[in-house]
């Protein structure tokens, strides 16, 4: 293998033998036998033979050479558009014709156009072939019969023995092994519902591998040890005093799980689930509190400079009164401000500790901490074990979304955790009602804008670029923004975007949350944690181009407060057929976990965890929104393989979970 085939394969995660074998084909050519010409229907794949009845080149209109062939059922007509004059000689009336491609209306009756063909002067053209074509996903460069060959060339020193025997796919009837043979190379006839077996009987074994993973990574925590943080001080009392508004009853029955938690000598691994607005991080701050009132510390982790400020901000509000110190830590904290904030997290003079993922860079060391609070968790990477290397500890953590995860997703990919969810929005919160708008309607919009803002309200105007593009649909915020400053006279209208720096951001911010700024210009960088309850007017340009996760997310940003708010979606003129779903899901509803079930459904689950975009698909064959069926026999055979003993599970893993695995050859 060369080292360009080797680079294009590695764009398909394709690194070894064994990642090859499990590139499983997502259809197959049905080539094993020729179909009569008078039995095809249109859009049908299919292989056929005939005998060339005529051939020529037709000049008027787009030209084209057409040639008939026939059987002794029918005809069929095949349409070229780019031919050389080589290709037209070389065919003549009387040849036979080997041909594959999809059949579809035309004006002489079926037709296909541009098929694959092979020309024969009798009719003993090449037998159909022994199985059934597999096309791969593919990328620039190589084609489907490279990637057939290197298949072949791996299965001709395949050891189906050496594929680990795990005894619990027995209800499926069929080797991993030999489902893997199956579905690179069906024989003539293999069927639809036999595939779709095998293809299950991988995916199955694929899910008890990585859950096998989350099992013995949830007993690893078990057996770890952590500091015990015990009632003590009974800040959290103090402090429920002080904030001046109940907590939900959600928000209670979270604290109850999460603060006993704490209390044990072992680390705390749990998942907050909370839609927009159901209050994560009061909960959050108890938490902290907790482990502050024990003189031990706490991290709190956030996406985004922005929300950490605006965490910062909230965080001293509510625990300066009680005298625990809060500090930020940031990659915009720099010279002698980043040198005390390093030195104050060192000794342990602060005690609550908001930043981003600057917190856990090398020259970062902390004097007690105890807990790690991730907001956002999507948005990172692995930090799911952060050691204590001073104490040889592990710290408590709260890992914390506000995008709802669907269930089947949480019940593999976050196995290892616990889970709570914030099914409640605070009192006082309005829903948001969702309208789509063609781009027809903007000047509407701009005045609705104008009317909201001249009554003492505030605005937001989403765009998905930053600057001017190519693309004649997709608006920018630099030009969105100077529109609106000519068109809303008298209103102070400015743009936000990510290439600012965090000072610029953060003023724009202040001001927009003190009223100065009427309409906010943004990026997606206002998808979490920005909280203006002033604001209740929210524009989306070209909602198309956003997943239905994110447009739930910043729909969020409106709402906050007593006045009804709205969230009005400007499409562009072309819009696919998966973006109108996204879009009709939304405008129906407003519960996170309904749209994330749905979102699911629509775009995948590495598309939803950030996996997809990161090159870290989480699974190879199994996919949640298909195999859900699959679910309960995986976790019953998980359980029933640990209790085995973790050999078989080792094995296992090698093959499936990419991060421990190390094959290299099969």
């Amino acid at each position: 293998m060369g080292p360009a085939t080797a680079r294009q394969l590695d764009r398909l995660e394709i690194r070894n033998c064994l990642d090859l074998l499990l590139h499983l084909p997502h259809r197959w050519q049905r080539r094993t036998r020729y179909q009569p010409l008078g039995n095809l229907c249109a859009t049908q794949e299919c292989l056929v033979l005939g005998k060339v009845i005529s051939s020529r080149v037709l000049p008027s209109g787009r030209r084209s050479w057409e040639v008939r062939i026939g059987d002794d059922t029918g005809t069929l007509t095949l349409r070229f558009f780019h031919y050389s004059h080589f290709q037209v000689r070389a065919v003549a009336t009387g040849d036979w014709m080997r041909c594959f491609g999809a059949a579809r209306p035309g004006p002489l009756g079926l037709e296909m156009i541009h098929p694959e063909y092979r020309v024969s002067k009798d009719e003993s053209a090449p037998p159909p072939d022994a199985h059934d074509a597999p096309i791969y996903a593919s990328t620039a460069g190589l084609s489907q019969q490279k990637i057939a060959t290197l298949v072949r060339q791996v299965f001709s020193r395949f050891d189906r023995q050496g594929w680990p025997d795990i005894g619990f796919a027995a209800p499926l009837d069929k080797p991993a092994a030999d489902a893997l043979v199956l579905l690179h190379q069906p024989p003539r006839d293999t069927s639809d519902a036999a595939l779709a077996s095998a293809r299950d009987r991988l995916a199955l074994e694929e899910l008890v591998a990585h859950l096998v993973k989350s099992i013995a990574e949830r007993r690893q925590l078990g057996e770890a040890d952590a500091i015990p943080l015990l009632r003590g001080r009974q800040l959290g009392r103090h402090m429920l005093r002080q904030l001046g508004f109940r907590l939900t009853e959600a928000q209670s029955e979270a604290l109850k799980m999460i603060l006993p938690e704490l209390e044990q000598p072992h680390p705390m691994l749990r998942l907050l689930q909370g839609d927009v607005g159901s209050g994560k991080t009061v909960v959050a701050a108890f938490a902290a509190l907790r482990a502050a009132e024990n003189g031990h510390q706490a991290a709190i982790m956030a996406p985004t400079e922005m929300l950490a400020e605006q965490h910062l901000e909230t965080f001293r509000r509510w625990f300066e009164p009680l005298g625990v110190r809060a500090t930020l830590l940031t990659g915009a904290v720099t010279g002698n401000e980043r040198k005390a904030s390093l030195e104050d997290i060192r000794s342990g003079r602060s005690l609550v500790v908001v930043g981003t993922h600057a917190l856990f860079q090398k020259d970062v060391e902390f004097d007690s901490l105890a807990l790690v609070i991730i907001d956002e968790q999507h948005r990172f990477g692995v930090y799911q074990r952060l050691a204590l290397k001073s104490k040889g500890l592990q710290p408590h953590q709260l890992v914390m979304t506000a995008t709802p995860i669907p269930r089947t997703l949480a019940m593999t990919m976050y196995a290892h955790m616990d889970h709570t969810i914030l099914g409640e929005l605070p009192p006082g919160r309005t829903p948001v009602s969702t309208r789509l708008m063609g781009a027809d309607r903007r000047e509407d919009l701009i005045r609705r804008v104008g009317e909201t803002c001249e009554g003492d309200r505030q605005a937001y105007w989403v765009c998905t670029r930053i600057e001017e593009s190519e693309e004649e649909d997709v608006r920018d915020v630099q030009n969105t923004a100077d529109e609106l400053r000519k068109r809303l006279v008298g209103i102070r209208v400015e743009a936000l975007h990510g290439r600012m720096n965090a000072g610029e951001k953060q003023a724009l911010m202040d001001a927009f949350r003190r009223g100065e700024i009427r309409v906010l210009v943004a990026t997606t960088v206002i998808e979490v944690g920005v909280d203006v309850p002033n604001a209740s007017l929210m524009i989306i340009e070209n909602p198309e181009r956003l997943g239905l996760a994110q447009l739930h997310q910043l729909r969020g940003r409106v709402g906050r407060g007593a006045e009804a708010s709205h969230c009005l979606l400007l499409h562009g003129s072309e819009i696919s057929g998966t973006a109108k779903a996204r879009l009709k899901a939304l405008i129906e509803s407003n519960d996170g976990f309904l749209l994330a079930e749905k979102d699911l459904q629509l775009r995948g689950e590495g598309e939803l965890t950030g996996t997809r975009q990161s090159g870290l698909a989480p699974y190879r064959v199994a996919d949640l929104r298909r195999d859900t069926h699959l679910l309960s026999q995986a976790h019953e055979a998980a359980k029933s393989l640990v209790a085995q003993g973790f050999e078989a599970a080792n094995a296992l893993q090698k093959i499936w979970v990419r991060e421990v695995s190390d094959v290299s050859t099969v």
